[in-house]
């Protein structure tokens, strides 16, 4: 039985999908990485837990291999490469997993600096009333 595994980008995760060609049909399953996954980390995923996508991707039911559309005709590698050039140039460089580790970076950092903003206030909070208990002593001549 023939199957592929890719990975690619959906929303703001990366996913991994496990396709298994059979003579009944077509079955699948697929295993969302969250960023996007280095090639040591694709090495361990393979090691650890492909046999459980495996087992997904059989237990999965088969759809007709004609209900399918017929896989796009794969263009050569000095094409392909022109075109993803020309894409890239098309849109902005960051990608959308970029763009949700940025927006959750602000949100942290926003979180992060009203957090130190109160706690520089209540630092200063706890010197005024030391400065106003020591200035009590000394009226009282401690």
């Amino acid at each position: 039985m023939p199957s592929t595994f890719s990975v690619f980008f959906e929303g703001p995760f990366w996913v991994g999908v496990l396709e298994i060609a059979g003579p009944d049909g077509v079955r699948a399953a697929r295993h969302v990485f969250g960023g996007e996954p280095t090639g040591a980390e694709l090495a361990e995923f393979t090691r650890r837990d492909f046999d459980a996508l495996l087992a997904r991707a059989l237990a999965a039911p088969a759809v007709p291999a004609d209900a399918c559309p017929p896989p796009a005709r794969r263009a050569g590698a000095k094409r392909a490469a022109r075109a993803a050039a020309r894409e890239q140039a098309a849109r902005p460089v960051t990608t959308g997993a970029q763009e949700a580790l940025r927006e959750a970076f602000e949100e942290t950092a926003h979180l992060n600096r009203a957090a130190a903003k109160r706690q520089r206030a209540a630092e200063a909070e706890q010197r005024r009333a030391l400065a106003r208990a020591k200035a009590k002593a000394r009226h009282r001549g401690k």
